[in-house]
């Protein structure tokens, strides 16, 4: 007896059907608003080895089988690939009033704590050469400008800049109206920063902001299994609150002028956090214009893999994306989300 008939090949075949239907349970929670359970929220979360192994491994096995099995191991990869891990592949507008713009979670006190950590800072912002520049956990950049101009000076050139707490923007394009916006969760004060940015003739609402981390929600989790939900359960409807505190006071902004948003919204695009943002009448740059899966967060834990696109630039309908990428990770935590602009989109 072969062993696709026998119990190996009963045992394959069992294997490579449980992949595809849990895929496609994974999926389907993925498409269709995850907060509304928390265990499925955290879906969303999982690295994607945890489930590109098994489907990888499910085609392997299809091998030894008929090719109804090869088809459906196949279809089953395809849609990991595509769908779960987020593929974009994306086309780019055409329009004019080009702004190269950056958006860069710097973790400035870490960087404050290596030897040459500012100097990492610097030369992956001058590699990218960002028209706008919107950093968030830049706390210690926005005291530099004090105490060590030099070294600011090295990180952002002679752009406009304009600091408030974690948020540092630096464009070189004239900013005018610029302050801080609250957005508090749990009674905690928490802000993000809102500055009129004046290029091309045009004026463009500009916010950056630094959702609350899903970090000690993922932990209580881990530690604790199902007892650790409430946890991440207050965590997660933290950051829906903020992001839909945030829709709320840019429908407040004056409604002819585009607008961009961006930061570490510590959610990816499938997430209500996002799509909250989203309804508001934005897109995300990446989506819209970039190749790959744009992978922002996760090189700092092992196994050095970035596994999240957490960290996203949100335009308007009317401002175009000729293309998107992501870049490098030796700097910081995250990776920053580099997209090229146009102003007026035809």
């Amino acid at each position: 007896m072969s062993l696709a008939r026998g119990t190996g090949g009963w045992l394959m075949r069992a294997f490579v059907l449980l992949v595809a239907l849990g895929v496609a349970f994974l999926w389907a929670n993925l498409s269709d608003n995850p907060e509304r359970r928390p265990v499925l929220a955290l879906l969303q979360y999982l690295p994607y080895p945890v489930y590109l192994g098994p489907t990888v491994l499910a085609v392997i096995m299809s091998f030894w089988l008929t090719w109804p099995w090869r088809v459906l191991s196949a279809a089953t990869l395809a849609v990991v690939l595509i769908f779960v891990m987020g593929l974009c592949i994306g086309q780019a507008d055409e329009g004019y009033g080009r702004v190269r713009f950056m958006t860069y979670n710097a973790k400035a006190y870490y960087a404050s704590l290596r030897p040459h950590g500012f100097d990492e800072l610097a030369m992956e912002i001058m590699q990218h050469d960002p028209d706008v520049l919107v950093m968030q956990d830049s706390a210690e950049m926005v005291r530099m400008q004090q105490n060590r101009p030099e070294m600011f000076h090295a990180i952002v050139g002679d752009r406009h800049t304009y600091g408030y707490g974690q948020y540092l923007i630096a464009s070189r394009f004239p900013l005018k109206d610029c302050g801080p916006g609250w957005i508090p969760f749990n009674q905690q004060m928490h802000s993000f920063a809102h500055c009129v940015l004046q290029a091309h003739g045009q004026e463009i609402d500009l916010v950056t902001v630094h959702f609350v981390t899903p970090r000690e929600g993922l932990n209580a989790t881990r530690r604790e299994g199902l007892k650790g939900l409430g946890a991440w359960s207050e965590n997660m409807n933290n950051r829906m609150g903020q992001a839909g505190l945030l829709a709320e006071q840019m429908r407040q902004f004056k409604p002819t002028r585009p607008r961009i948003v961006a930061g570490d919204l510590n959610a990816p695009e499938s997430s209500a956090v996002v799509k909250t943002l989203l309804h508001t009448g934005l897109r995300d740059a990446f989506s819209s214009a970039g190749f790959g899966y744009g992978y922002t967060h996760g090189h700092s834990l092992k196994p050095g893999l970035s596994l999240l696109r957490i960290d996203h630039i949100l335009v308007s309908d009317s401002i175009g994306v000729v293309d998107a990428d992501v870049g490098g990770k030796i700097a910081s935590e995250h990776r920053p989300v580099i997209a090229d602009l146009l102003l007026v989109k035809q």
